[in-house]
């Protein structure tokens, strides 16, 4: 008699869950106990506990991933509003081209590699690139242009 092998098992559920174990119902977990009892040779049965123990990993593992995807956006979502917080302010960075650059903020637009600012003069500085922060007033009083 044949037994099923993991990959069939993984492929089985995904296309019934969509995204993974994690989306693995009971009544699915049900169905992939009773087809491998089903396929065991009587004579020489398969140990249901580690396949239970097997599918309880891959569930944990999965668990793990969709955590870890959902912390991610919410540190990205986090740093989009970090960044758009300081639309109007002075700061100080580097740009892509790794040339120090230092304007008032007047965009942030999403990225792929995050929140990006725009300053007033067309530069962008990424947010993980930013290095100094100033209130845009501060920063025009700094330069010398004080008006009461």
């Amino acid at each position: 008699m044949e037994t099923i092998a993991p990959a069939s098992l993984a492929t089985t559920t995904r296309t019934k869950a969509g995204d993974g174990f994690s989306r693995l119902t009971s009544e699915d977990f049900t169905k992939i106990i009773l087809t491998e009892l089903g396929k065991q040779d009587p004579l020489a049965p398969n140990d249901t506990n580690t396949l239970i123990q097997q599918l309880s990993g891959i569930r944990s593992i999965q668990s793990n991933m969709d955590l870890s995807e959902g912390l991610g956006r919410l540190v990205g979502q986090d740093e989009f509003a970090a960044a758009a917080g300081l639309i109007g302010r002075s700061v100080a960075g580097l740009d892509e081209t790794s040339a120090r650059v230092t304007g008032v903020v007047s965009s942030v637009p999403r990225t792929s590699e995050g929140a990006v600012m725009t300053l007033a003069d067309g530069a962008r500085v990424a947010f993980s690139d930013l290095d100094t922060i100033r209130e845009a007033k501060a920063a025009e009083e700094g330069a010398g242009d004080k008006t009461p």
